[in-house]
């Protein structure tokens, strides 16, 4: 199976991906920024990484059509949002639809959007974390495949809590993956997300809680 992976930034869940050696090919990571430290491990790691600007693009739409072509070059079977910070167009969810898959740093449906750490001890919420889905038109929606529970600590800061909630992005994001490359995932016409076990049945997905 062959993935291409979209980053912005320094790219910690794309080496998380690629430490866990998952049966899956990176066929090439691609960021709208040129200056990601994540296209830098991408090709210490022979992989084609590709930036694509979208500051020279005038529009979304058109950057999106040209993200499009340049992925499409590489075929993917999946293709991975791994800290890209960019609002895509219904079109382009559209041109991969159950194909598109992406981690966000809370537990969806709460705190969609940006902030998400500051939001959540602002709430006072007592569990906090990450979520692994499908990704749908409505922003940061989509069927859940995974998430992990992280605690709030009482002496938590957004930076402390955020680094609790990545440490869990880079453990469930390749299990995610994996799933899905070995065929085990299974959407149901309501929306949510089963996993099929080694003897064909099915079986909900739990959280996975950590510290």
């Amino acid at each position: 199976m062959k993935l291409v992976v979209l980053i912005s930034g320094r790219g910690s869940n794309l080496k998380a991906i690629l430490d866990a050696r998952l049966p899956a090919e990176i066929a090439a990571v691609i960021s709208n920024r040129p200056d990601a430290a994540g296209l830098d491990l991408a090709r210490s790691h022979g992989i084609p990484a590709l930036a694509l600007d979208h500051r020279q693009h005038a529009s979304r739409a058109d950057f999106d059509s040209a993200l499009i072509e340049a992925i499409d070059r590489y075929q993917p079977d999946l293709v991975v949002l791994a800290g890209y910070l960019r609002i895509l167009t219904d079109g382009f969810v559209a041109h991969y639809a159950g194909r598109l898959m992406n981690i966000h740093p809370s537990l969806l449906p709460s705190f969609p959007g940006l902030d998400t750490h500051a939001r959540a001890l602002a709430e006072g919420v007592k569990v906090h974390g990450c979520t692994v889905h499908f990704v749908t038109p409505t922003l940061d929606h989509g069927p859940i495949i995974l998430q992990a529970a992280v605690a709030v600590r009482s002496d938590d800061t957004p930076h402390t809590l955020a680094a609790r909630v990545l440490a869990a992005e880079h453990r469930i994001y390749p299990k995610a993956i994996a799933w899905f490359a070995e065929g085990r995932l299974l959407v149901q016409n309501d929306g949510r997300v089963n996993l099929r076990d080694d003897s064909g049945s099915e079986q909900a997905i739990f959280i996975t809680g950590l510290p």
